[in-house]
């Protein structure tokens, strides 16, 4: 079971991402600090092809309307919040 807040499991729940996509998204993700203390991890092209050829086409197929996520982590591995990419992440 993964570190998570309350916020962050509502979030999850309203925002209709499955848990297993944050899962993939901690083991797989891009990680981008915020600046403020946390790192924000998403799905880049690179960490894309690496969960297809980890979990199968198949599976792929069924989680990939929902790879546009993010999650922010806080440094003690807590899941904070989580959701939907609707713009590029700075890396800088």
């Amino acid at each position: 079971m993964l570190p998570m807040t309350h916020h962050a499991q509502a979030r999850l729940q309203q925002r209709g991402i499955p848990y297993d996509v944050v899962e993939n998204l901690l083991d797989f993700g891009h990680e981008a600090h915020d600046h403020r203390g946390s790192r924000i991890v998403y799905f880049d092209h690179r960490a894309r092809q690496q969960l297809r050829r980890q979990v199968g086409t198949e599976s792929y197929k069924r989680i990939e309307p929902h790879l546009d996520a993010y999650a922010v982590v806080a440094d003690n591995g807590e899941v904070i919040t989580v959701g939907h990419r609707t713009r590029r992440i700075n890396r800088h």
